[in-house]
């Protein structure tokens, strides 16, 4: 069982959830390639898919909606999980209204998402970003939750584990 992990990160907080993920995953006995999605060219021999973005603008970034359109054919034909990272200023990091991250996860028919909240770093946002997270009420600080991450990936191994 070879799974293909992709994230999609502008400050490094999805690649480090992504990362433990991997880890998880790995340490059950499954085969992972970790990639970014732009970097991505060819999704075959992969049986399964574990697809991460950050959210900006309640949106995942262009990179990680691209290769969700790119491969839309095969990822339909094996099981995909979708994670988001980001709204650290939300409850708990709950989306309220998931169809506002995009179009993409409706596509995609994952077997689960969920949504970490992530790492608000004022000093590694340039001023654009800096003004919307002051506007939409982001709170400084790390809010990754690691037991959450690790129960993520290892629901994963086990369905995966279950399939092979």
């Amino acid at each position: 069982m070879t799974i293909l992990l992709t994230s999609s990160s502008r400050h490094g907080t999805t690649d480090s959830i992504a990362g433990v993920i991997a880890q998880r995953l790995r340490e059950a006995g499954l085969d992972v390639d970790e990639a970014r999605p732009e970097e991505v060219t060819s999704v075959e021999g992969y049986d399964a898919f574990v697809l991460g973005s950050a959210i900006y603008m309640t949106r995942w970034t262009e990179q990680a909606t691209d290769f969700t359109r790119r491969f839309r054919e095969e990822l339909s034909a094996h099981p995909v999980w979708a994670f988001s990272v980001g709204l650290s200023g939300v409850d708990k990091g709950e989306v309220s209204d998931p169809l506002r991250i995009g179009p993409v996860l409706l596509s995609l028919k994952a077997r689960e998402h969920v949504t970490f909240s992530g790492r608000f770093d004022p000093a590694q946002l340039n001023l654009r970003e800096r003004t919307i997270a002051r506007m939409g009420g982001a709170s400084e600080g790390d809010f990754r939750d690691w037991g959450a991450v690790c129960a993520f990936a290892d629901s994963i191994a086990s369905t995966l584990r279950g399939r092979a």
